[in-house]
């Protein structure tokens, strides 16, 4: 076996490899580069589970970065156990091949009660008194407090919200470092997300990316260096790529206003009512899931959608299959938005009835995706002062909100879901093993048994 180590640099494009990215531009140059024909939703858990079993949506269950969970008529995202995924994995398949075969997820999706070697996923601290501290979860559990002596603790606020920035995507690299020096293992899967994030700050055409390419392609650039100099072969590849985005989409308002959207008061503020809606959409990027409770108003819920600005095409269950999206977890109709548009949660009409919550980073609560979470909203006069306030606060033992999220989903300037770009704006997977890769676009699916190849073909 030859160990190898596969790097996501999240929404890397092969438009964005170049002055910017010397070190992957040396590695593709060195290897190989070929779009990658990624799955829809090209979101980062429908895909990532498409890469470790080499199935579609239809097949591994994740139609999406959450769902409806209608045992429970709770709609959750950002779920972690890998109970979730159906399919053999990457790391079974190896170990079927070869028992000595070990992995190691560092901060791929479903990481926690999976049956890899090592696991290391993000896990705040979720307090009594209502404060949020950054943290991780391990498995086993001496990795965590292995990587926090050495690291320090993971940080967790710059992995994700308006204060992100490349030091979680540094922490985590440094982490594969530290456990590829003490660990050893055999794949080695490796999550840097930060250009993910600054893409859907600013889109993908503005110069100011330009920082933050040389900034995610030192941290990748020092990753293969290390890997290469141990003998580990090496994937670098994306999951999707980011597409401007300048029309938001407020599907539920509108199912709302068609008398479909039921809310219910809660201390001031509206709550999405699942229960009571006749239906009622799970947004997630360009993609929404839209669950409607009687067949007798689907073709009204389908008329609605279907006249909104920005949507592209709604599917029902038929329709669903020659996209991969057939599952149960999938909604009753599936709405895909045009390459410029994307979908907001939003179900309130009056921004003063806005629940508590909207303005705040909350992953759990939002029934839907929020990328306005990437911004301080600009009304904050001082916001530097005004955060400092509030952790302060929560500090000497305060319940207060870290309500300093806009409203404004114009902010938004970069969105992904789609799986039809263009090849120069899509994904891309590279490879230091060119002999090892046809000489066409590698399919998501692909990449399991392309992995096994890495580590197991001469």
């Amino acid at each position: 076996m030859t160990p190898t180590v596969v790097i996501n640099v999240v929404g890397l494009a092969p438009a964005l490899i170049g002055p910017h990215t010397p070190n992957l531009a040396r590695f593709a140059a060195a290897g190989c580069q070929r779009p990658l024909k990624t799955v829809t939703p090209a979101v980062t858990c429908s895909v990532q589970a498409t890469f470790v079993t080499g199935l579609p949506p239809s097949g591994h269950g994740i139609v999406g970065n959450g769902w409806l969970f209608r045992d429970l008529m709770d709609v959750w995202l950002w779920r972690q156990s890998n109970k979730l995924v159906a399919g053999e994995r990457v790391w079974d398949a190896g170990k079927s091949r070869d028992p000595a075969f070990t992995c190691a997820n560092l901060f791929w999706w479903y990481a926690m009660a999976a049956s890899t070697d090592i696991a290391v996923t993000p896990r705040p601290i979720y307090k009594a008194d209502g404060r949020k501290l950054p943290d991780c979860y391990s498995d086993p559990p001496e990795i965590r407090d292995d990587l926090t002596r050495v690291l320090g603790a993971f940080p967790l606020f710059h992995f994700w919200g308006p204060a992100t920035s490349i030091k979680s995507s540094r922490w985590i690299a440094d982490a594969a470092k530290h456990v590829l020096a003490t660990r050893n293992p055999t794949l080695t899967l490796v999550y840097l997300p930060h250009l993910d994030y600054v893409l859907q700050r600013l889109g993908p055409d503005d110069p100011a990316i330009a920082k933050d390419l040389a900034e995610i392609d030192a941290v990748a650039g020092d990753l293969i260096d290390h890997a290469q100099k141990m003998g580990r072969r090496v994937i670098v590849l994306s999951e999707y790529g980011i597409a401007p985005a300048r029309v938001p989409i407020h599907i539920n308002r509108a199912l709302r206003a068609e008398g479909l959207l039921a809310i219910r008061e809660e201390d001031g503020g509206e709550i999405l009512d699942v229960h009571r809606s006749r239906a009622f959409a799970v947004s997630d990027h360009q993609i929404v899931h839209i669950y409607v409770r009687d067949p007798a108003d689907l073709a009204l819920a389908r008329s609605c959608v279907e006249r909104l600005d920005g949507v592209a095409h709604v599917l029902d269950r038929e329709e669903q299959a020659p996209w991969g999206l057939n599952h149960d977890r999938a909604g009753d109709l599936v709405a895909l938005s045009d390459h410029d548009a994307w979908f907001t949660y939003y179900y309130w009409l009056d921004d003063a009835r806005a629940p508590d919550f909207a303005r705040t980073v909350d992953i759990h609560k939002k029934p839907g995706y929020d990328p306005v979470e990437l911004f301080i909203d600009p009304a904050i006069r001082l916001p530097k002062l005004a955060i400092a306030r509030r952790l302060a606060k929560k500090a000497l033992g305060f319940r207060t909100l870290m309500d300093v999220i806009p409203l404004n989903a114009s902010l938004v300037k970069g969105s992904h879901g789609r799986a039809d770009l263009p090849e120069a704006h899509g994904p891309v997977f590279l490879s230091s093993e060119p002999h090892l890769i046809r000489d066409e676009p590698v399919d998501a699916c692909e990449v399991k048994s392309l992995m096994l190849s890495h580590v197991f073909d001469p």
